[in-house]
Formats: structure tokens, sequence, C-alpha cells
């Protein structure tokens, strides 16, 4: 298991230095990267270009879906430990202000009551 976890954290961490790199990569330095392979690979400019830009695009994909398994990760260990999230936080303190605000309808609608001596 212990195995699994270390293997599993290891590609999490590759995966999240590619989307860093993908992020990184701006227009400008994917033309300059696209010259020099086509200059040392032996293909059209265009054609590494286009090999670039679909990397960029996988890696990016691969990013947003590996920050959501880790999110998922993270809400299941949060729920194991009985803590709640932030979004659940905030939907308890608005059902309570709700709760709040009805009980303050219901006893300003009520008739007071009057003790006579």
């Amino acid at each position: 298991m212990a195995e699994h976890d270390k293997s599993a954290r290891e590609l999490l961490e590759r995966l999240a230095l590619a989307a860093v790199g993908a992020v990184a990569l701006t227009a400008d330095r994917i033309e300059s990267l696209a010259d020099d392979l086509a200059d040392r690979g032996g293909m059209s400019r265009d054609e590494a270009r286009s090999v670039l830009e679909n990397a960029v695009t996988r890696w990016r994909g691969d990013a947003t879906r590996v920050t959501e398994r880790a999110g998922e990760s993270l809400h299941a260990v949060f729920a194991q430990l009985g803590l709640v999230t932030r979004d659940e936080f905030d939907e308890l303190e608005l059902r309570l202000a709700q709760l709040e605000h009805r009980l303050r309808l219901v006893e300003g609608t009520a008739p007071p009551v009057r003790v006579s001596r």
C-alpha cells in the first residue's frame, strides 16, 4: 500500500510540474521552441508548433483532471476525519440564519401576552 501511495504521489508531482510548465508555456515560447524543434528535429516549423500546442492542450487537461481528483481525495479524507468543508460550513451557516429569521417572524407575529393585575 505504501508503495502504491508513493508511486501515486510521484505521478501527481510529475503531472503538477507538467501543468506548471504548460501554463508557463506562452505563445511566444511555443514559437521559439517550434523553431528549435524544426531546426534540430528535421520537421517543419508548423509541424513542431502543432506538436507543442497539442502537448500543451493535453497537459492542461491532465492538470485539470489531477486537480479535480486531488480535491475529491481530500474531500474523502475530510469526511473520514469528521471535518467539514468550507462549502458545507457556509451551507449550515445559511440554514441557521434562515431558521433564526423564521423564528423572529414567528415571535413577531404572535400576539403579546398581557398579564393583568
